[in-house]
């Protein structure tokens, strides 16, 4: 007898997409139209393109790493957020298919802005999906080796935030730099936290990332350590453009609940609270930065 097919809800879809993660989107296009609007370069409908792109992408790693993940078993005995496959609430190929669809998506806005900015861009976009797919898919995934951390600094950081201000601007500019290097430590620390919470499983299934590498005492400082980094790049912003922008360290305020959560040796679900948390005070960092940087 044949196994029905699972029809998934929409609510699972959503569910699916892990909303919480979006704003490691939405920051570093925001931080970026900032460094571009203080620049005189502001052109906003490249900039709500480039939200397009950066959304559409994390949706689809999200559904991607879901799909890799559940094919190989990894997601089995999860802690965290319902997963489509390892919960069986939907077929591998149905999310393997959205997964691609986000991709698509990200690819025909990317090819908008590479026609009206520069042909050069359709080769970071190109790399962009790939390293989006092989996080957690393909025979040798680089998530499995401790190699997450690098890619999402690069391309949720410095490619997301660089490329946001270049598309608006077409000049190099070095706040956008800082910017990226603030942004990148901050999504860093969001899957710093995914995967702290994750070290038992992810030891069992032979998944490798960097906290299982550091081990557990090591992963909580280097989460801090990244929070930090982040502060620093405020520091190299204020110096490039206004001193005013040292006031957008506030942005610190909002994350001490993670960071007390994370030295605390919190294990388990109750790391959960600390994704929403630190991608908050991602929030607040760009939009802070974004409001001194612009300020009269």
């Amino acid at each position: 007898m044949s196994t029905p097919t699972p029809r998934p809800t929409l609510a699972d879809w959503v569910a699916g997409a892990r909303l919480r993660t979006l704003p490691a989107a939405v920051a570093p296009v925001l931080a970026g139209t900032g460094v571009a609007t203080y620049a005189d370069g502001l052109v906003w409908w490249k900039a709500l393109l480039a939200l397009v792109v950066s959304l559409a992408l994390q949706v689809g790693v999200n559904y991607a790493n879901d799909y890799s993940d559940g094919i190989r078993g990894t997601d089995e005995d999860r802690v965290g957020p319902m997963r489509l496959v390892g919960s069986g609430r939907a077929a591998p190929g149905a999310v393997k298919r959205a997964a691609f669809a986000c991709f698509g998506v990200a690819g025909v806005a990317g090819l908008v802005l590479a026609a009206t900015t520069a042909w050069w861009l359709v080769a970071v976009g190109v790399v962009c999906i790939v390293a989006a797919w092989f996080y957690t898919g393909g025979k040798k995934p680089y998530g499995y080796l401790g190699l997450g951390e690098v890619m999402v600094f690069v391309f949720f950081g410095l490619v997301a935030v660089i490329g946001t201000t270049y598309v608006q601007t077409q000049t190099w500019e070095w706040p956008a730099l800082y910017a990226g290097v603030g942004m990148g430590a901050l999504a860093c620390a969001i899957l710093v936290t995914n995967n702290l919470r994750d070290i038992p499983t992810d030891r069992e299934v032979g998944k490798m990332t960097l906290a299982v590498r550091l081990g557990e005492e090591r992963t909580r400082w280097f989460y801090v350590l990244l929070v930090l980094a982040a502060a620093c790049s405020v520091v190299a912003i204020a110096a490039a453009t206004s001193w005013l922008v040292l006031c957008a360290l506030a942005f610190v305020v909002p994350m001490l609940p993670a960071v007390r959560t994370v030295l605390g040796g919190a294990r388990g679900p109750a790391l959960i609270p600390v994704l929403a948390q630190t991608g908050s005070g991602q929030l607040w960092w760009a939009g802070l930065v974004v409001v001194f940087l612009l300020a009269p």
